[in-house]
């Protein structure tokens, strides 16, 4: 088997957003059988959370939607995540210029970064929106939002490795 396409998913605090979609990726990924292709991760750019396991809301909201997200646990991004990752994925524009600036310390990058919508057509340079100082609605929003950008990515990732018509 070839190296598997290595995934890193950030948001501020690696406790709402980024973890919400490390799980559904996988799942997603998983659903479709394609999972062994892939290695994914989440991280924040802030430490203030560090070794936290994701926001209560963001659990009991994903698992209304039957993700488990309940055993990831935050980690801040480092320059050494530019060299391992293939693809290291914003979840809003602020996070992506925090990213564009931290990867210039990085002594050999081969990440490529993009905003985690890029790949939902119309969504393209959209945010996901934080939903930590918001109620119920917003991690609702922010589900919805990682489910379709979930499949859209999948599929774009799948076809770049050459498989075609995935069940996905």
């Amino acid at each position: 088997m070839t190296e598997p396409v290595r995934i890193l998913f950030v948001c501020l605090g690696n406790i709402c957003r980024s973890p919400t979609v490390e799980g559904v990726f996988r799942a997603h990924a998983e659903k479709a059988g394609w999972d062994a292709m892939f290695e994914v991760d989440s991280a924040g750019t802030s430490d203030a959370h560090s070794g936290k396991s994701p926001d209560h809301r963001s659990q009991e909201h994903a698992k209304e939607r039957g993700y488990d997200i309940s055993s990831l646990r935050a980690r801040q991004v480092n320059t050494d995540d530019f060299e391992r990752f293939d693809y290291i994925f914003a979840m809003d524009s602020k996070v992506l210029t925090d990213l564009q600036q931290l990867q210039t310390l990085s002594s050999q990058p081969k990440a490529e970064l993009a905003l985690f919508l890029d790949y939902v057509d119309g969504r393209a340079g959209q945010d996901v929106p934080d939903p930590y100082y918001s109620g119920a609605a917003a991690f609702d929003h922010v589900l919805d939002l990682v489910d379709e950008g979930s499949v859209a990515l999948l599929r774009f990732l799948l076809k770049k490795q050459g498989v075609f018509g995935c069940s996905c």
